[in-house]
């Protein structure tokens, strides 16, 4: 019971790392609204009942689809540039502003580009999240609910998601932009209420400054035991400091230990991308209009949801209890078994009369979706982040998400156009076969990390 309570979110003296991870999410779940608005907005659009003066064609789908990756893409080069000179808070409060333009722009619509435009202004905020939340939270949490708050960020997305799924289901059109750009202005109002983090502060030499930030987010406005933290906390920011200067070489990424992490990070992003779970989310409605369910299709995708937040949540509660290789591998087997089940119904629903079985495309997709998101999708960076040796950990991880908003951008892009071309079936068979290599690969070189040291290799 007393470890209980000593990892509990409220506990005084973590409520305000609490509400400052609630704040900064605000952002992420505003994107996640944008990923899961495109789904039913897509079937929407594509019918003579269309909100917009204009029609689209598969081409012009796939463009809208991949234009999240290439503006993550640029979300991460931007922060990667301006984390460590401009500092987290003005990174933090430079994603509203993209934001909000998606926002305007999908209300005033008038061509297709408009609609390029503000999925790319999704991405970039999705991208510059990533990148920046992640270092933000580690940097203000106590490590008793490190792990706890950090997960927080894939389950904003995913409510996220499922909010925008909804709400573009629901509402008109015109309607959504109005309730969107609501998130954006709240979460850049509330985050005047948070100082910039410690351990940048203390990086910047602001002794008085870093000191004032440490116990708003302890807080301990006094007490010997908050200055003797604090002390600890920047002795330890100093020795970084030292041990930083020592520069990295080409030949510290050639080890072997930085090899194998290189190849598994580079297997875990190619995984995660080509056995097609990310843009299922994207394209939700139309797979399962393609699949031949009778089932209404946004209701579907609307189900599809929710199982992604339970499944989410499922990997926060065993990831430190099984390990992140089990998970990834349990993952990656389920996605590449479902995927082939999936891609066998609608094989042969076009050849028999499987009508009294239309609803096993939901079943199928629920358990496909829940399976990825508790391994490829829940864990993913942290996987990703605890792979590389801490010498090479920034450059590596930072490379590795500037690899996967390039594989987003591509497999967005090809996604709708193998549906309309190779059609559902194969386009299922396609993501079995990725996830099944991806699953061996991981069977044989995917090493352990649960418990492995941040500071020591």
């Amino acid at each position: 019971m007393k470890n209980i309570c000593q990892n509990s979110l409220l506990q005084p003296k973590t409520r305000f790392q609490l509400l400052a991870t609630v704040i900064v999410n605000i952002i992420m779940f505003g994107h996640g609204v944008g990923v899961g608005w495109l789904s039913p907005t897509l079937t929407k659009i594509q019918t003579p009942d269309s909100p917009l003066d204009f029609a689209v064609n598969i081409d012009e789908i796939s463009w809208l689809g991949s234009m999240l990756g290439l503006g993550s893409l640029c979300g991460n080069l931007t922060m990667a540039l301006l984390l460590e000179r401009a500092g987290r808070k003005f990174c933090i409060y430079l994603m509203a502003g993209p934001n909000v333009c998606l926002w305007i722009l999908i209300y005033c619509a008038s061509n297709v580009g408009y609609l390029y435009a503000a999925r790319f202004l999704c991405g970039f905020t999705g991208g510059a999240g990533y990148v920046v939340i992640p270092i933000f939270i580690s940097e203000v949490a106590d490590s008793s609910i490190r792990g706890a708050l950090s997960s927080m960020l894939m389950l904003s997305v995913n409510l996220g998601i499922l909010a925008g799924y909804i709400l573009s289901t629901y509402l008109p059109y015109h309607i959504v932009p109005y309730l969107g750009i609501l998130l954006p202005i709240s979460y850049f109002l509330a985050n005047f209420l948070l100082p910039e983090t410690p351990p940048y502060l203390l990086k910047r030499s602001q002794l008085s400054a870093a000191e004032q930030s440490f116990r708003y987010y302890r807080n301990q406005q006094t007490g010997e035991t908050s200055k003797a933290q604090f002390e600890e906390l920047r002795t330890a920011i100093l020795a970084q400091q030292v041990q930083n200067k020592t520069s990295l070489s080409y030949r510290d990424l050639t080890t072997r230990p930085a090899l194998k992490a290189i190849g598994a990070a580079a297997v875990l992003c190619m995984g995660y991308q080509f056995s097609g779970v990310f843009s299922f989310i994207n394209y939700m409605s139309d797979i399962f209009a393609s699949s031949g369910s009778v089932l209404d299709v946004n209701t579907c995708t609307i189900i599809i949801g929710a199982v992604q937040i339970i499944g989410v949540y499922t990997s926060t509660i065993f990831v430190d209890i099984v390990g992140r290789r089990l998970l990834m591998l349990i993952s990656t087997l389920g996605v590449g078994i479902g995927c082939i089940a999936f891609g066998c119904f609608t094989h042969f629903a076009q050849i028999y009369d499987l009508s009294e079985f239309n609803w096993l495309p939901l079943a199928l997709m629920i358990l496909i979706v829940y399976l990825a998101n508790i391994g490829l999708i829940g864990i993913f960076f942290l996987v990703l982040v605890e792979l590389f040796p801490s010498k090479i950990r920034s450059l590596a991880t930072s490379i590795s998400v500037i690899f996967l908003s390039i594989l987003v951008f591509c497999t967005l892009k090809l996604f709708p156009l193998f549906l309309h071309f190779w059609g559902i079936s194969i386009t299922m068979w396609f993501s079995a076969i990725s996830a099944l290599l991806t699953f061996v690969y991981f069977l044989l070189f995917l090493s352990e990390t649960k418990g492995k040291s941040m500071i020591e290799d």
